[in-house]
């Protein structure tokens, strides 16, 4: 009986000995890989990859904890947003009933902290059904470009998903990716190229319109492909909503919840130069607050109160910034729009101004159980504005009033001038006209740095 034992012992442990050979991880799987990556994009060639110990001992699809010294902060986000008809993919990309069927997506970020490791969330937020994503890429552009359609040859890495290629994610939810070993500097362009092989079959999607950056669409799986000859630009990001880093545990976000004044309308497309990208530039110049992202939660057409374009703030808030990564701080800079579509009358007037006091004593509250410091924003001057001006001077009554209690009422953490930084002196209810783009509402790239300007850097210290 002994003997047989000893025999069935030797054959089962032969067996595991076989079995654990054929299912060893490949060391140079995609899930081991490290990228390095230039602050600058000047085209040189990539560095060297590089395996490590500790890579090969982990196995595909069980992401290693970060280092005990790091921790995960988005660098990056876009506030997901349900497409409008004229802001879909272009045709043939569009059809009734389905969008992005066998097409490759290519998108650029811009980030605002660097790290070692990412991961990219996908948002299905507004999808009228389930988004089935075949296969994602991450690389860098070439030249370091914003909105190029090109890569870095050799810089293209896979993106996985609890270690499988594709993922589908249900209507309202969103996914994150598997940790991938990819520095990333502060201040650079990300490359992030989707294929979708069935489409989503709706004409429901989400989005975030306002990109002032271009993507590139073709036909076909081109996802690691080193250029995207014959490609259709467009300004929309479409499904991308975020960007996570492995940064210093010091590392800290401030999130942005804002209007088209944050978005960036009347920036210029790909130059990275709404006032929150200057202020992230600013941030990183400075020793204290060179680990501070930037968190840009901003839609043109948004209100505090009602939808518009995207949800309204309090219904938003939740997802938007209390459910991002590593966000210490919050800046709230928005009003205009509900002040602008209340009717210009006094009684609609006052309503929506305690409307709107009332609500920012909400995002204080919510902010301040998360250990989050919230910054009260000022809303510039739209004197002259042919949509939002009126001949009684109501509206501009309650944007004084609103910025008043903003100042002096002692509900925020802090107070950014925004009013006083853009505003006329000679004529205190309009823009200064160096920063006016000509509708007397938005600011051109001047007005936008003297708002990140205007934003004190010791907030985030």
């Amino acid at each position: 009986m002994k003997r047989w034992t000893s025999v069935l012992n030797m054959v089962v442990a032969g067996a595991l000995a076989a079995t654990a050979a054929v299912t060893s991880p490949d060391v140079t799987g995609t899930t081991g890989i490290r990228q390095a990556a230039t602050a600058n994009g000047d085209g040189s060639a990539p560095a060297v990859a590089q395996v490590s110990e500790e890579t090969r001992n982990h196995r595909p699809g069980k992401p290693r904890k970060p280092r005990a010294d790091t921790r995960w902060v988005n660098s990056w986000t876009s506030m997901p947003q349900l497409t409008e008809p004229h802001n879909m993919p272009p045709a043939p990309f569009t059809r009734d009933g389905l969008v992005l069927a066998d097409s490759t997506l290519r998108q650029t970020i811009h980030t605002t902290i660097g790290g070692e490791r990412l991961r990219l969330r996908f948002s299905n937020a507004f999808g009228g059904t389930v988004l089935p994503i075949t296969s994602v890429e991450v690389a860098l552009p070439q030249g370091g470009k914003a909105g190029a359609p090109a890569i870095r040859p050799g810089s293209s890495r896979p993106v996985t998903f609890h270690g499988k290629p594709s993922v589908s994610i249900p209507v309202g939810a969103q996914m994150v990716s598997d940790p991938l070993d990819f520095t990333v500097a502060p201040g650079s362009e990300l490359t992030v190229t989707l294929y979708l092989k069935d489409g989503q079959a709706s004409n429901n999607i989400t989005s975030h319109p306002g990109s002032r950056t271009t993507s590139h669409l073709l036909a076909g799986d081109h996802t690691g492909a080193a250029d995207l000859p014959g490609a259709t630009p467009t300004d929309h990001w479409y499904f991308l909503s975020g960007l996570e880093v492995t940064a210093r545990d010091t590392a800290s976000a401030v999130a942005v919840l804002g209007d088209s004044l944050t978005d960036g309308r009347g920036s210029t497309t790909n130059g990275n130069d709404r006032w929150p990208d200057l202020l992230a530039e600013r941030l990183r110049a400075g020793k204290a607050t060179s680990d501070v992202a930037v968190l840009n939660q901003a839609a043109g057409g948004n209100r505090v109160l009602q939808d518009g374009l995207g949800p309204n703030v309090l219904a938003r808030m939740d997802r938007d910034v209390l459910a991002q990564s590593g966000v210490a701080w919050l800046i709230v800079l928005e009003g205009i729009n509900d002040i602008g579509t209340a009717e210009a009358a006094p009684a609609a007037q006052r309503a929506v101004v305690d409307q709107l006091i009332a609500a920012y004593d909400q995002i204080v509250t919510r902010a301040h159980a998360q250990d989050i410091r919230v910054y009260g924003a000022t809303m510039p001057p739209f004197g002259g504005n042919e949509m939002y001006d009126d001949p009684a001077g109501e509206r501009e009554k309650s944007r004084q009033a609103v910025n008043e209690w903003i100042r002096k009422s002692g509900a925020f953490d802090s107070v950014i001038d925004f009013d006083a930084a853009t505003r006329d002196p000679a004529q205190p209810e309009r823009l200064l006209e160096k920063y006016d783009t000509g509708d007397h509402l938005h600011l051109n790239p001047a007005g936008y740095r003297a708002m990140a300007d205007a934003v004190p850097a010791r907030l985030f210290r």
